[in-house]
């Protein structure tokens, strides 16, 4: 059987408020529909790993968020509610139904602004390392301002040299100034926090144990959300989906067909 995967080759793009977003749909007439939300710095063929494992029950839909992969950064600030709206664009463009979601660090956090935001349907939530409040956000104000942002690129060297391949305008010192502030906004625009009780979605929330967040954290946004699963997966890092592929699949799966009425995992 031939491997299904994101390939930045078959995609198109939506202008949206000035910048072109890059998205590839993956055809399942007739399924469910599952939208893919990456992490800061990264692209849509980071899910290759588990793509595979759920094509075949899904219409699956990538979006590259502005400013990475083949998307460009236009003039906007980028902000997760920038992204947000973005991805609601797509879906309306698409005309897409009680989709569910999966999404990775910053697109898990985009995620709960999604159904927090209530303007699109959907059905169920996936998160892998989403922070929710600016408590956890990925650095602090000191270090933004104590790191520079070409020791940003350095840290993310594989991911820009993707980028730079990828994106039709690259500028990765504005790209990467642009992703700093929006991990310390404090504003609306930034982090869900207390608005996640506003969600009225299934919600399962995935943890790897050796995460750069606390585990207190995401027990206490579990709390604040009825109808939310945690799963808290040992020995595994920020990115969960490539320590245990097959058997993380097998829980999202699960979660997805029938994971309502579980409390916990």
């Amino acid at each position: 059987m031939e491997r299904v995967e994101f390939n930045h080759k078959t995609g198109k793009y939506l202008d949206v408020e000035g910048a072109n977003i890059y998205y590839e749909v993956i055809e399942n007439a007739g399924k469910p529909a599952l939208l893919f939300l990456h992490g800061g710095f990264g692209n849509i063929e980071d899910f290759n790993t588990i793509l595979p494992m759920l094509a075949n029950d899904y219409h699956i839909v990538g979006i590259d968020s502005r400013g990475h992969g083949k998307s460009t950064l236009g003039t906007d600030k980028i902000t997760y509610k920038r992204l947000q709206l973005d991805v609601e664009a797509i879906v309306n463009h698409l005309q897409l139904k009680d989709l569910s979601i999966i999404g990775f660090s910053d697109g898990g956090t985009i995620a709960y602004r999604l159904t927090v935001s209530n303007n699109i349907s959907i059905k169920k939530i996936v998160t892998i390392g989403a922070r929710w409040s600016l408590s956890d956000a990925e650095i602090t104000e000191e270090e933004a301002a104590n790191i520079t942002p070409e020791e940003w690129i350095g840290y993310f060297e594989q991911n820009f040299d993707f980028y730079r391949k990828q994106n039709p305008s690259p500028d990765a010192l504005k790209f990467t100034k642009c992703i700093l502030e929006m991990w310390v906004d404090k504003t609306a625009d930034g982090f869900s926090d207390a608005c996640v009780e506003n969600i009225n979605v299934p919600v399962l929330a995935i943890r790897g144990n050796d995460d750069t967040f606390s585990l207190e954290s995401i027990v206490k946004f579990t709390s604040k959300v009825q109808n939310s699963i945690l799963f808290n997966i040992p020995f595994a890092p920020h990115k969960a989906f490539e320590k245990y592929p097959k058997f993380l699949v097998e829980v999202i799966r699960d979660f997805l067909n029938n994971g309502e009425n579980r409390r916990s995992l």
